[in-house]
């Protein structure tokens, strides 16, 4: 590493040691590569007068196992605790069938499955198709809007609501849309990079029934796939438990590697 490599290593550890690590989603399905992954890991633990454990991690991949094919899949687990007590204990895996995705438009699938201890909620399922529109893909930009459908199963820790049509009930089935948009940025000489992304889930039969998230970060290029990043998450879920707040926001910074395998 040279001199201005090293400084920007260093000056990412402080801020791991106030946040874990965590890797925003930047593979990107519509590359040439066999094979991509990207990964993170870490947390941190506080002992005394305030007893606080954090453990993130998440690993993401692309595999191309034949020609116009892609397998993409993005995992993550979160567990906080705050003296002794359980504060989140979150699963999440995506997962994506892309079939030409070189071109300007191209169909996927989707599968889903995921747990949020502080939402009380025990397991979701999701799956569904949609298409993807490539409006700009170059070496320094990308912007991507996509639109599908899902079929949602939510299995909740209560049967008590923040609208009461859902009481009584410990599932929730819903057919969901979800428009989509997401992209990122290259700067000051591919160093530093901007990245975005957001969506709209809406009900089709209950405009109440909706969540949306909101996702922005910045990488800074460290050495040979390595990269320091801050990341900004809003999200908003209007249907929840009683007593549970729709809002949730985490700001967390930390490092991550991506390693890619061209095809030939």
């Amino acid at each position: 590493m040279t001199n201005i490599q090293l400084l920007k290593f260093y000056s990412c550890i402080p801020l791991l040691i106030v946040n874990a690590v965590w890797a925003q989603a930047q593979i990107n399905e519509s590359d040439t590569a066999k094979f991509q992954l990207r990964v993170s890991a870490g947390g941190n633990f506080q002992e005394g007068n305030v007893e606080v454990l954090a453990i993130k991690s998440r690993i993401e991949f692309t595999y191309a196992p034949i020609k116009y094919f892609i397998i993409k899949s993005q995992n993550s687990s979160l567990y906080q605790s705050f003296s002794t007590k359980k504060a989140d204990n979150d699963l999440f895996s995506r997962n994506y069938f892309y079939y030409k995705p070189q071109y300007k438009f191209y169909p996927f699938a989707i599968t889903y499955i995921s747990s949020n201890f502080r939402r009380k909620i025990d397991t979701r399922v999701f799956g569904g198709a949609g298409i993807t529109w490539r409006v700009l893909d170059d070496k320094r930009s990308v912007i991507k809007f996509s639109a599908s459908a899902v079929y949602e199963t939510t299995s909740f820790n209560s049967s008590v609501y923040n609208f009461s049509e859902y009481d009584g009930t410990e599932q929730i089935n819903v057919w969901r849309g979800t428009l989509y948009v997401g992209g990122w940025t290259y700067l000051v000489k591919n160093n530093f990079r901007v990245f975005y992304d957001a969506y709209w889930q809406p009900a089709f039969i209950n405009r109440k029934n909706y969540r949306t998230q909101i996702d922005i970060g910045i990488d800074i290029s460290v050495w040979q796939g390595l990269t320091c990043n801050a990341i900004y998450s809003f999200t908003h879920e209007n249907v929840t438990v009683i007593n549970i707040k729709q809002d949730d926001q985490l700001i967390t910074f930390g490092l991550a590697y991506l390693l890619k395998k061209d095809k030939n």
